[in-house]
Formats: structure tokens, sequence, C-alpha cells
């Protein structure tokens, strides 16, 4: 299948961005975590242009007071763009326009940080009845290469339900994540889903398959968020709503990205994909490998 039939499945990609990147500090005291650039993107450009890519025609970012820069990243700068139209700047002019040619970006406020699960039910009140599904990206995660979303729609095609991202973790290395219960489907890298854990030691493990930042959710994931019980924290986990839908016999499954992925929540993380996006620059690129390789070759001398 292609983007087109992502489209038939979902249109609107929910985009929670509303925590304080507190790991970020003193920086994130006046930019907020998701603009931070990529070589020259900000990260949820890049998670949008992801969405857009499967079909997605709608973004909701959910934000907390005081983010409001985040949605109007992707809003027209009517005076910069003719600033830049009168000076010849082209290249320039078609990067600050790339972001809202993407698709419409529409807001949903989280007052007070409740969990993941708490962020996504704000998103509620900007769907319509057209939305029986809908994606959700964390733009903590890039999931590379980009395509993952339209492999998930086509599960959610075939089986309905619901659908998760999931990554294949050596089984030394699954303990800081949540790691799938499954059982096989006749697609090696398609798995139903009968249960989740969090956290688990090696050897209580149910699986080496972990949870990734990307969600093809059924619109009964929204009745599913209104009854479950605070968990740790006090806050509303979007994994116990998945997994009072798979109790309650609603078809879960994930699909296993065998690609790669960075973690953009942390500054370690930050700038792996930092660097690695900017070997791949075809301006930047060179350059810096050059640079990498003699900083490198030159360490303890």
């Amino acid at each position: 299948m292609t983007g087109a039939t992502s489209h038939n499945i979902f249109r609107t990609a929910i985009v929670p961005a509303a925590g304080l990147g507190t790991r970020f500090l003193p920086t994130t005291k006046a930019v907020p975590k998701e603009l931070l650039p990529i070589v020259d993107t900000p990260g949820i450009e890049l998670v949008a242009a992801e969405a857009a890519e499967a079909g997605a025609t709608r973004m909701v970012i959910v934000t907390s007071p005081g983010k409001e820069a985040v949605v109007q990243y992707f809003r027209p700068m009517e005076e910069l763009e003719e600033a830049l139209r009168r000076k010849g700047k082209t290249e320039q002019l078609a990067k600050i326009r790339r972001a809202h040619g993407l698709l419409e970006v529409d807001v949903a406020i989280q007052e007070q940080a409740h969990g993941l699960g708490h962020a996504v039910a704000q998103a509620e009140a900007n769907l319509t009845e057209e939305d029986r599904a809908v994606a959700v990206l964390l733009p903590d995660d890039l999931v590379l290469p980009s395509g993952v979303l339209n492999r998930m729609a086509d599960v959610r095609a075939q089986y309905g339900g619901s659908v998760l991202c999931a990554f294949d973790i050596p089984k030394e290395q699954i303990s800081p994540y949540g790691v799938f219960d499954v059982s096989d489907t006749g697609d090696e890298d398609v798995k139903q889903v009968h249960g989740m854990v969090e956290k688990p030691s090696p050897e209580a493990a149910p699986s080496t398959y972990a949870a990734a930042g990307r969600y093809l959710l059924d619109r009964a994931i929204f009745d599913a968020l209104r009854r479950i019980q605070p968990g740790s924290g006090g806050e509303l986990q979007l994994t116990d709503a998945v997994a009072l839908l798979i109790k309650e016999g609603h078809p879960v499954h994930i699909v296993v990205h065998r690609g790669g992925r960075h973690d953009l929540g942390n500054p370690a993380g930050f700038l792996k994909a930092a660097v690695d996006f900017a070997l791949s620059h075809p301006e930047h690129g060179p350059e810096l490998r050059e640079w990498l390789t003699n900083r490198i070759g030159n360490e303890g001398s």
C-alpha cells in the first residue's frame, strides 16, 4: 500500500509537545526543546514531515502554556518571507515555507502534565467523526528511515484495531523499555500483542520487542483513556489504555521496524542525531567527516 492508502486509514497526527525539556536547561528556559535544530531543521518539523509523507493532512500539537512558539513555527511569517523574496534568497525562502506547507496544524493545550495518556486525551476535542483512527508521534523519537506509519496503516487495514511500532532490542539491553508480550502472525515483522511489561529484567521480559514512539490508534483509545486510573506518579499512561483495549478484545498489533532511531529527549541522543544528519548533508557532511576523523585521530596525542 502507498501513502494514499495511509490517508484513508488516518488523516490526523497527534504530537505531544508539552514537556518542560528539563534535560536541556538552561536553553529551554527560552527555546522549546522541540525547536532545537538537527543541523538546520527542528525535530518537530522532521516528525511533521514523516506524518505528512504517510498521508496525514492535519497535525494536532499538544502543548503547554508558554510554549506557543512550537505552534507558531508552523505559521507563515509574511514579513520575513517578503524580505527574503526582495533579496532574492530563494533557498532560504523555500526553507521557511516548508513547515507550514506540510499539513494543517491545530493546537490543544495540556494545562498540567499528567502523563502521555493525558496529553493524547487533550486532542480528542480537535477530532471529527472522520477520525476513526489517529497517529501519535512522539517528537523525541526519530524513527529512520521514515515509512513505518505506512506499514502500520497496512496492518490496521488488514487486522483492524490499533498498531504500534516496535524495535527488536538485544535481550541484555531490554530493561529500560516497555516490552510487548506477543504471538506470531503470518508476517515475521507483524506480531499480535497480548500485553506489555514496563522495564522488565532481561530474564522476565516476555519478548525482545520494545515500544517506540509511533502509534496508530483506533478512536476507541479515547474512551479507554477516560476509564483507566492514574498509575505511577499519578499519571495517565497511554500503554495502560492500550492494555485495557486488549483486555476487552480489541485487536492490537506491532510492526517491528528494522531501521534505526534517535532519542532527542536527552543531550547525548540529540548530539548523535545532529552528527548523523550533518554527515549526510551534502554541504556540511564532507567537511564534518574530515574534521571528526582528524579530531578522533588526535585523541591522546
